[in-house]
């Protein structure tokens, strides 16, 4: 589908969203489309139906609940990206432990928002992903950080353990 500038005039925002209860579904599209220039495409209400309506509407961004029954949110993102999807991947969670955030990064997703902070930075976060960046809150994006210093410090201490064994 390749990149869009938007603005005045431009085609709308194309949004699919994926949430296993009915009301999370309502809520977000009520939130996303008081924004003149987004639309809900397709909704899904399991992790399989959201990788074949992703792929099938080719959305701009896919808001995908971490914990659909049957396919999760995190391994819908990953099929969706594995199988050429071209959409940018939010993740919803009710969680924001460590080993979800590192969950989420691993999946692909540029995103990630809790449920309880939802009102206040889905609109954010959609707006950042637009424009090509990524949305994580403070906390989540601390957790990240740590998680890429620990990697290149255990990298260092594997170099620096190889190169005193030659």
């Amino acid at each position: 589908m390749g990149t869009r500038a938007w603005g005045q005039g431009m085609a709308p925002l194309r949004i699919f969203l994926a949430d296993d209860h009915e009301i999370v579904r309502y809520g977000v599209r009520t939130l996303l489309e008081i924004h003149g220039e987004w639309t809900v495409v397709g909704e899904a209400s399991d992790g399989a139906a959201a990788v074949e309506g992703v792929l099938s509407c080719e959305p701009d961004i896919a808001i995908l609940d971490i914990g659909m029954p049957g396919t999760d949110g995190l391994t819908a993102a990953r099929r969706i990206l594995a199988g050429g999807g071209t959409a940018k991947i939010l993740i919803l969670s009710l969680h924001d432990s460590k080993n979800v955030i590192r969950q989420v990064v691993d999946s692909g997703a540029r995103g990630f928002v809790l449920k309880s902070d939802a009102a206040r930075d889905l609109i954010a976060a959609v707006e950042a992903i637009q424009g090509g960046g990524t949305f994580f809150t403070p906390k989540t994006a601390e957790i990240i950080l740590d998680r890429q210093l620990d990697r290149m410090q255990e990298e260092q201490t594997r170099s620096a353990h190889h190169s005193h064994k030659k």
